[in-house]
């Protein structure tokens, strides 16, 4: 795979490339997958070199439903092809198709420390709720496999100082410490090897709650079905949600964390799928209550992902297309993968296979 270059590599740093995965585990992305990280991942395209995958690996550290997650794999992919991911630009691929994340991950599992990987908050909080034997050892692990999925795509040691983004939240920060601690663990025991990632918050991305507990954030596994608002939702239920989107006894649209907790989350909303700011849109909405405020938000809602909506049945409803797409792109990926495990193999002391 060739690496994309600036123009004038004498007087132009190298792009910059870009690693991010989102997991399968729901049969539709939601309204705060889309805002926060995955709106984003299409304007990556435009200024990195960008990896994209399906973590299908990291969705069976819970009991799952093999069939169920064959399809929600496919509907992921397919979402994201709809989004606006390229698949002429990105390496849009699925984690399992591509063998060297596996491999990695048990080499840099050797590398970290047993308290290292249960400090990790996501374990700590799971594992309190599930007792010891509802966690398996694969969601103790998972930080370590997350780590192997950024590090694969290291830029070679010979592109200078080319930067390698991964696009965090908060709530996982504390996964790419240790991914940059253990590629720096890495490089003072074997030699240079991976170029540390840096976390990158895009512009644009936006915290979007619970539609119902304005407190919370919107997540599958924590909000009510009445919270959150699917991507692939049905017109009717998905402007329904909105109509009855949790505000406050007030009636005045106004931007207010503390007291207006509803009303905020639903300006912050209606601010990132319509590109206006959120001052504009309360002098819009001043004196109007929140009955047309929520009317206008929900057509906005339903004019964005409607044709997300459209255009990812008909890629499911082509499913060898889809595949083929998906093949490509694991093609892309383990041209940079076997790279970099073949420089780790001969580094951590493997012995090579004879031809």
């Amino acid at each position: 795979m060739q690496t994309p270059e600036a123009s004038s590599p004498s007087s132009a740093a190298p792009t910059p490339r870009v690693l991010s995965g989102i997991q399968p585990t729901a049969d539709s992305f939601h309204l705060g997958n889309y805002l926060g990280a995955l709106r984003q991942w299409v304007a990556l395209q435009e200024t990195h070199e960008s990896f994209y995958c399906v973590v299908d690996l990291h969705a069976i550290t819970v009991e799952h439903d093999p069939a169920l997650l064959r399809r929600r794999t496919k509907v992921a992919a397919a979402q994201l092809l709809a989004m606006g991911v390229d698949p002429e630009r990105s390496a849009l691929f699925v984690q399992s198709h591509v063998p060297e994340h596996t491999e990695l991950a048990w080499v840099l599992g050797c590398l970290t420390g047993f308290g290292e990987a249960g400090r990790m908050t996501q374990f700590k909080d799971k594992s309190a709720k599930q007792g010891t034997s509802g966690t398996s050892v694969g969601l103790f692990t998972y930080p370590i496999l997350q780590a192997a999925d950024i590090l694969l795509y290291t830029p070679e040691p010979g592109e200078g100082e080319r930067v390698f983004h991964v696009p965090v939240g908060e709530d996982q920060r504390q996964h790419l410490e240790l991914t940059r601690t253990l590629a720096q663990r890495f490089n003072h025991r074997f030699g240079e090897t991976f170029t540390p990632p840096e976390a990158f918050i895009p512009e644009g991305a936006a915290k979007i709650t619970d539609l119902q507990e304005p407190t919370a954030k919107m997540s599958k596994s924590a909000s009510s079905p009445q919270g959150i608002l699917d991507v692939l939702e049905e017109p009717g239920p998905m402007r329904k949600k909105i109509m009855r989107a949790v505000t406050d006894t007030g009636t005045e649209v106004r931007y207010d964390e503390e007291e207006k907790a509803g009303v905020t989350n639903l300006l912050r909303i209606f601010s990132a799928l319509e590109g206006t700011s959120i001052a504009d849109l309360e002098g819009r909405y001043e004196g109007s209550g929140y009955g047309q405020f929520k009317k206008d938000l929900a057509q906005v809602v339903l004019d964005t992902f409607g044709p997300i909506r459209e255009r990812t049945l008909e890629l499911l409803d082509d499913e060898k297309h889809l595949d083929s797409i998906l093949a490509r792109g694991a093609e892309r990926a383990s041209a940079v993968a076997t790279r970099t495990m073949d420089t780790v193999r001969e580094r951590v002391g493997f012995v090579g296979r004879g031809h």
